[in-house]
């Protein structure tokens, strides 16, 4: 890296025009994730269309700081109302509502915005020396590798799945069904198309997600609309005070959540919600008061809130280095950079570096403009939640509708995301997950493509896929991964422990 590559970053990122950006989108990721329900992944599906209007840094830095302020701000109706704002506010809504009941609601709410924007800052940190770091050695990278890694990251998704493991894969063979709907293969055959030719081209990612994440959650609040939203304490004021002494009261704690949170956002298909969940289950394990623990104790929302937005840069290491998203999020991500030039893979940070720092520095932008604008959300997210939800819902679901009119301008775009929608409300009532779907539908086509290459160099031979150290350390550690429920089953079953 150099002062010019350096110069150039800041000279995209300084850019009036991204700037406004910034902070139209940090409104809107505050907006989305303070209705409860709607999640971090929503805004970015839903910012896609209008990111097609822009160029890269700007389209990059709308997602980037939508999302990080979205999983803050899912932490305000998880304290006011007991209803988490997203997935990963969901680890510690009740110790939240509990403080709020108890008449410590800006401690609750302080602790979440100060270390969610410490976290943040930490992810942040590794992804910008880790990620090109780790690019030159994928240079060495070929398909023999890139297949092990999509099964690593295909596998890992389905068992870090908090729940049944075969609900996971389940949820996962769906996924690549999907993928492997129309044209979009390497024998160029027409799959499961049935004549029809909007089908010959694939399913478009997009709209499926819209469906899968935005509209699941409408249905679940339609389904739940006789219920108030009332909240446990009308007046917060400074959520600041008692900050720093919480800061020197829980060092290694912060600490710890940031480092698991950025670890764990790395692994395919893992994501700020289970680093949220792992976090605040550590925080309790190696806590000096863990019987305090579901009563009103912030020190695990110190830690999973660090966690979850260390997540989320986490989470962009694998997505940047080798195109495979580390969450749901980086999944529509990656569609966005292949469609703004910016391919994914270890080529990117020589080919275009300087548009990759601008990047980190809008990372580190968005977690610093998470203190004063969260703040204002506190204050603004009380009237918001106020409002009904027969009157907020019909106007998210015209989003969703406009959204996934946009991507093709075809009405079938929506018709994909009702389906899913259906689909992923009826899943996830049946507590099948929706993430390993996502997954699927993302890493299916590549799964296949560097499974037929690999086959081609081996002439056939299964063996060379474990020739090469590195093809063959990781096929290793993903048949470990793979294997390993099966072991510990056999294991119980002998009366040993895992």
């Amino acid at each position: 890296m150099t002062l010019a590559v350096l110069s150039q970053a800041l000279s995209l990122v300084l850019d009036p025009y991204v700037l406004w950006v910034v902070f139209a989108s940090a409104a809107f990721g505050l907006f989305v994730g303070a209705i409860p329900g709607l999640t971090a992944t929503m805004a970015t599906a839903l910012l896609v269309p209008v990111t097609f209007f822009m160029p890269p840094v700007p389209a990059i830095a709308a997602i980037v700081t939508a999302t990080a302020m979205a999983i803050f701000a899912g932490d305000i109706p998880s304290c006011l109302l007991r209803m988490p704002g997203t997935a990963a506010s969901a680890a510690y809504t009740d110790e939240a509502y509990a403080m709020t009941k108890k008449g410590h609601g800006e401690m609750a709410l302080g602790a979440g915005l100060v270390f969610s924007a410490v976290g943040g800052l930490f992810g942040t940190a590794v992804l910008i020396t880790a990620a090109p770091a780790l690019a030159e050695v994928a240079l060495k990278f070929s398909s023999f590798e890139y297949f092990w890694l999509v099964v690593l990251g295909l596998s890992s998704a389905v068992f870090l799945t908090f729940g049944s493991p075969l609900k996971g894969v389940v949820s996962l063979l769906l996924g690549l069904l999907v993928a492997a709907v129309g044209l979009d293969n390497p024998a160029a055959f027409p799959r499961f198309t049935f004549g029809n030719a909007e089908l010959s081209g694939g399913l478009t990612l997009i709209p499926i997600m819209i469906g899968m994440f935005a509209v699941s959650e409408i249905l679940r609040n339609v389904a739940a609309m006789e219920q108030p939203w009332e909240m446990a304490q009308a007046r917060i004021g400074n959520v600041f005070t008692g900050m720093w002494r919480l800061a020197k009261r829980y060092p290694l704690g912060i600490l710890r959540g940031s480092a698991l949170g950025t670890a764990i956002g790395a692994l395919p298909g893992a994501g700020a919600d289970i680093a949220a969940w792992m976090s605040y289950a550590i925080s309790k394990k190696f806590s000096k008061e863990p019987e305090k623990f579901g009563t009103g104790h912030v020190e695990g929302i110190v830690e999973a809130g660090a966690s979850n937005n260390s997540a989320l840069a986490g989470a962009w290491i694998p997505s940047l280095v080798f195109g495979i998203p580390g969450d749901s999020i980086t999944a529509i991500v990656i569609g966005v950079l292949y469609i703004k030039g910016l391919n994914p893979g270890p080529t990117v940070f020589m080919e275009k570096a300087p548009e990759m720092y601008a990047i980190f520095f809008i990372f580190i932008i968005a977690n610093l403009l998470m203190l004063p604008l969260g703040v204002a959300a506190i204050k603004g997210a009380k009237q918001l939640l106020r409002a009904p939800r027969e009157l907020l819902m019909p106007v998210i679901l015209l989003f969703c509708i406009v959204g996934s009119f946009a991507i093709n301008n075809s009405l079938f775009g929506v018709v994909l995301m009702l389906v899913f929608g259906l689909l992923a409300y009826v899943m996830e009532e049946n507590g099948f997950p929706v993430a390993p779907a996502i997954l699927g539908m993302v890493l299916g086509a590549m799964l296949e493509e560097h499974f037929i290459s690999s086959m081609i160099k081996s002439d056939g031979r299964l063996l060379g896929f474990f020739e090469r150290p590195i093809a063959g350390a990781l096929g290793g550690l993903a048949l470990l991964v793979i294997a390993w429920p099966l072991v510990r089953a056999w294991l119980e079953r002998k009366g040993g422990k895992p």
